[in-house]
């Protein structure tokens, strides 16, 4: 699904980045993680809508991969939180649906990383105002055998609504062949 969007793009991402986005079917991950919590009341209420993290948290995280060309679901599971999206493609974006929102990703590669642009945002189905979109910066790198992301989702006047970041571990070479 990826691929298809990113086009040659797609190549020139690390490779343990090309790796994770190639898995097909179930998978469990493991690795670390650090969430941030909210400062706001409004951004700890809108973290409560999307289901991201509300607290301050280090520690393991696992990660549920259910991937199809047609669909992914991810069920990431922090210390303390259980966060569940869904992705599906739409032309060259992706569509994730978190909690009480949709967006829509462009997905572009910068040295090597697989950095999502949002686009357009619906909350509870409603158009969000280009003004009060979320700022979002999410990035994955990769490096041998380990997936580094990094989240954060910031909105004017609120602050911080999500912010994580920390590592999954890929699973072998042979276990992601088509």
């Amino acid at each position: 699904m990826y691929e298809r969007a990113m086009g040659d793009e797609f190549h020139r991402l690390d490779a343990a980045v090309q790796r994770f986005h190639r898995l097909a079917g179930k998978h469990e991950l493991e690795g670390r993680v650090e969430t941030i919590a909210p400062r706001s009341v409004i951004g700890k209420l809108l973290a409560l809508c999307l289901g991201t993290p509300r607290r301050s948290q280090q520690g393991p995280i696992r990660f549920e991969l259910d991937a199809s060309p047609a669909a992914e679901t991810w069920v990431r599971h922090f210390p303390g939180k259980v966060m569940a999206s869904n992705f599906r493609p739409q032309g060259r974006e992706i569509i994730e649906s978190l909690g009480a929102a949709r967006l829509a990703f462009e997905l572009h590669e910068r040295d090597g990383a697989l950095v999502m642009r949002l686009l357009r945002m619906h909350f509870i189905g409603i158009p969000c105002p280009r003004w009060l979109m979320p700022r979002i910066v999410a990035e994955e790198r990769g490096r041998h055998d380990r997936l580094d992301f990094a989240v954060s989702a910031s909105v004017r006047l609120v602050g911080k609504v999500a912010d994580y970041r920390g590592h999954l571990v890929l699973p072998s070479a042979t276990a992601v062949a088509r």
